[in-house]
């Protein structure tokens, strides 16, 4: 049974993971017959806000909001062994482009948390295939210059996504795309999409592809 770590950044689409694509996610390799495991850093989140009114809130931490989404069963990102690890899938929402990295604010000349940073460049040296979905391409970029991705059809964001030195395929939000030489697929998710629907098609079609890539690995 492969094992996928999950890798969230909050709980909600304004300031964590976006809970309908991490709930794709997660369908779509449990009905795949993947292992599961759910992490994120220990860290504070650079924004909390208010979904009612979109208000500032005071800052939560990045793990205990993204326990919510895995029901509580949590590992910290600093205690993922990655050898123990097939897959790496990150769902967007916004965490991701302000805790994760801070792409959010900074564009093309963003940096990463050095746990994360650190933890998705071991897993791409290991040869571990990365699913990112949503905005989470745009952490892929930085982190992995290079990498072939998707944001679905945002000139702006793929913009800056080549700026960063990696190519950009536009992409509808059913489908994915698929960097063999780098072993990264990524998803429009919500970047796209008009329901959830159409975002657990593209997760279906993602974690098809990580499947593909442990298959030709091992041969």
């Amino acid at each position: 049974m492969p094992r996928a770590a999950v890798l969230l950044s909050g709980c909600g689409n304004r300031d964590g993971s976006e809970i309908h694509e991490s709930v794709c996610a997660v369908i779509a390799l449990d009905r795949k017959g993947w292992d599961i495991v759910y992490t994120a850093p220990a860290i504070p989140q650079q924004k909390t806000v208010s979904y009612i009114d979109g208000t500032k809130l005071p800052p939560r931490n990045t793990l205990e909001e993204s326990a919510r989404i895995a029901r509580g069963k949590i590992v910290p990102l600093n205690e993922i062994h990655l050898e123990n690890i097939d897959s790496v899938v990150i769902p967007g929402g916004l965490g991701v482009a302000l805790t994760l990295c801070d792409f959010a604010v900074n564009g093309a000349s963003c940096s990463i948390n050095p746990e994360v940073n650190s933890f998705l460049k071991n897993a791409n040296e290991l040869g571990i295939p990365i699913g990112a979905m949503c905005i989470a391409p745009t952490l892929v970029a930085r982190c992995l210059p290079g990498t072939t991705l998707t944001i679905g059809n945002d000139r702006t964001t793929a913009d800056k996504i080549e700026k960063m030195g990696c190519r950009h395929v536009e992409c509808s939000a059913d489908k994915s795309v698929v960097d063999r030489q780098n072993r990264v697929v990524s998803t429009p998710a919500y970047m796209t999409a008009t329901g959830p629907a159409q975002v657990l098609e593209g997760a279906i079609s993602m974690v098809t592809a990580l499947e593909e890539l442990l298959k030709n690995q091992r041969g």
